[in-house]
């Protein structure tokens, strides 16, 4: 099978995780009545846009070697600074979307000049900006939560981001990303080093490439990416909590992972992370609809985690 041309080319792994993927919205359909309704899919989707740019963000990450647990966090943070601009100094709303990014890019500024430049360890600079990220939105918001404009408000216009008249805007925008992402993984030159700094550093370097410039490279598309997650966390959900976002840090890992990414680097699969990212979504949306409790999805997410990197290990023992 694995040299059948088409399997080949679409790739096996993605092929078994769209099999998944369909057999799971089989089940739950069956097992839970009105899965299939609209609302229910609506929530699936809006939960699969923002986890969608955090797995797209730490996947550029992973593939270097790195990681990221502050992906969380950060959203979170840039949601609570762009939102408090937006109410309490009335900024216009583009600027406050930018603020968001803005914000992002920073913290990926930050994470990628610490782990690249100054060569601390990657886990260590995440959980400091884990925790500096919680601080920011406390003290900017005076730990008050952050509401966006109602899609009814004069600017609730940002909200057509999502959906316009029963249109998912979010997921062209989603897709759009998505294939940007993947031709600078593979279709560029800072992708292919990026890529080359997960599989040997040290030869990279050797050869004349400024390994520092591509590795901080990396931790500064998450950081955008993870500011534009910002943006459609709010459009789907209105209100933000400061000190919040942990959870989210093993969701967008642990899609990242399941689509491909290895999580010692050389190795990253965008196509496989996107339907990584909707089976989570999925799942986190049966285990609710079942009556399940948040921990029960946590635990879930966790022993996903497990097998996908006893996976890739394995795999990788067996090239070897």
């Amino acid at each position: 099978m694995k040299q059948n041309p088409i399997i080949k080319k679409l790739g096996l792994n993605r092929i078994i995780l769209t099999g998944v993927l369909i057999l799971m919205y089989v089940l739950f359909t069956a097992a839970i009545p009105n899965f299939s309704s609209m609302a229910r899919i609506r929530s699936i989707m809006n939960y699969v846009y923002f986890l969608g740019f955090l797995s797209l963000g730490v996947t550029f990450v992973i593939a270097t070697g790195g990681i990221d647990f502050s992906i969380g966090p950060v959203m979170f943070c840039c949601a609570l600074v762009a939102g408090y601009c937006l109410n309490s100094y009335g900024v216009p709303m583009p600027l406050a979307l930018l603020i968001s990014i803005l914000v992002g890019g920073l913290f990926g500024t930050f994470n990628g000049y610490l782990v690249s430049h100054w060569s601390v360890p990657p886990f260590i600079v995440s959980m400091a900006s884990m925790n500096i990220a919680k601080g920011i939105g406390n003290i900017f918001t005076r730990s008050q939560t952050v509401s966006w404009p109602l899609s009814t408000d004069a600017n609730g216009w940002f909200r057509n981001l999502i959906v316009y008249k029963g249109f998912p805007v979010g997921l062209f925008i989603f897709g759009v990303v998505a294939i940007i992402c993947g031709m600078i993984l593979y279709n560029t030159k800072a992708g292919r080093y990026i890529l080359c700094l997960g599989s040997n550093r040290e030869a990279v370097r050797l050869s004349g490439v400024n390994t520092k410039k591509y590795e901080m490279l990396a931790y500064v598309i998450c950081g955008v990416l993870v500011g534009i997650a910002a943006i459609f966390f709010v459009g789907a959900y209105t209100t933000v909590q400061p000190g919040y976002g942990d959870q989210y840090n093993n969701e967008a890992i642990a899609g990242c992972v399941m689509g491909g990414t290895s999580m010692v680097g050389g190795l990253a699969s965008i196509g496989g992370t996107v339907i990584g990212v909707f089976i989570i979504s999925l799942l986190q949306s049966g285990i609710l609809a079942f009556g399940m409790a948040k921990d029960v999805q946590l635990i879930t997410t966790g022993i996903i985690v497990i097998i996908a990197v006893y996976a890739d290990v394995m795999a990788r023992r067996r090239k070897n």
